[in-house]
């Protein structure tokens, strides 16, 4: 079974599709596909290996995109920039409380889906009635979470550079606040949020290599053997490999060790920490 994942937006989610009809597919071919909500048009992002499944259902890859397929998206395009604005002007009228994001026709202009971000559920069948009366279509308003607003309007990071959402995330993880706990950053809210109001995608790139790194660190709060006697750790860099006690004897003996100075029991649970 040939199969391609193909991506719809630009740093948007991958999906499988099969090569059924054997087309020469290359990577970023423009190609159009079936979907659940018509024909869509999509780049392809290179061939993926899956064993032959009766019970999987991937639906196909119809053509490489036609001069006029890609014409065609395009202008649609364009207008649904004009859409999203007429969008919020009714949303206006109505009182909604909805935050338009985008809109887009499929490729075959049997649908015009409308994105929209709200903190509440939102009664927007009036809504419906106004917009399919406007453009004679069938409307499909779907509701996202504040992460994907982020995604469509940009921006930049507290790092200088254009948002990851934007520039190449393709889906979002699961970012929690032991993840920050974990590489000792300050937990300030300001300081640890994305454009979105949650947690930075970013605090997630290297949280595996610090709980590599902490395997071989004691705790905070853990007690140690130094040579010159019995410590609690005070504070832990695990990128380092240092620590910072202080002497159970001596309060006011605040010193820094490398952690192949001290002697210590290691815990099997790595997650666990202050």
């Amino acid at each position: 079974m040939q199969v391609y994942r193909v991506q719809f937006k630009e740093a948007g989610k991958r999906y499988f599709f099969q090569n059924s009809h054997h087309l020469p597919l290359n990577y970023d071919d423009y190609v159009v596909v079936e979907t659940i909500r018509g024909l869509e048009l999509g780049k392809v992002k290179g061939p993926i290996e899956i064993e032959e499944d009766a019970s999987l259902e991937i639906k196909d890859i119809l053509r490489i995109a036609t001069k006029e397929d890609l014409e065609r998206y395009n202008r649609f395009k364009e207008e649904a920039t004009l859409i999203v604005l007429k969008v919020k002007e009714e949303v206006s009228k109505l009182k909604l409380d909805m935050k338009v994001l985008e809109a887009e026709y499929t490729l075959d202009r049997s649908k015009l889906i409308i994105y929209f971000e709200s903190e509440t559920r939102v009664d927007f069948r009036e809504l419906v009635k106004v917009l399919a009366e406007l453009y004679h279509i069938r409307i499909e308003l779907r509701q996202v979470g504040s992460r994907d607003g982020a995604k469509v309007f940009g921006g930049v990071g507290p790092c200088g550079m254009v948002v990851c959402c934007k520039s190449f995330l393709t889906e979002f993880d699961t970012i929690t606040v032991k993840m920050a706990k974990n590489q000792n950053l300050a937990l300030n809210p300001v300081k640890i949020s994305g454009n979105c109001g949650k947690l930075l995608c970013c605090i997630s790139y290297e949280n595996d290599n610090y709980l590599a790194y902490r395997k071989d660190c004691p705790k905070m709060g853990d007690v140690v053997k130094t040579i010159e006697g019995l410590a609690k750790v005070i504070q832990l860099d695990p990128l380092n490999k240092t620590i910072r006690v202080r002497y159970l004897d001596n309060l006011d003996k605040i010193v820094n060790l490398k952690i192949e100075d001290v002697t210590f029991e290691k815990s099997l649970d790595v997650e666990e920490f202050n």
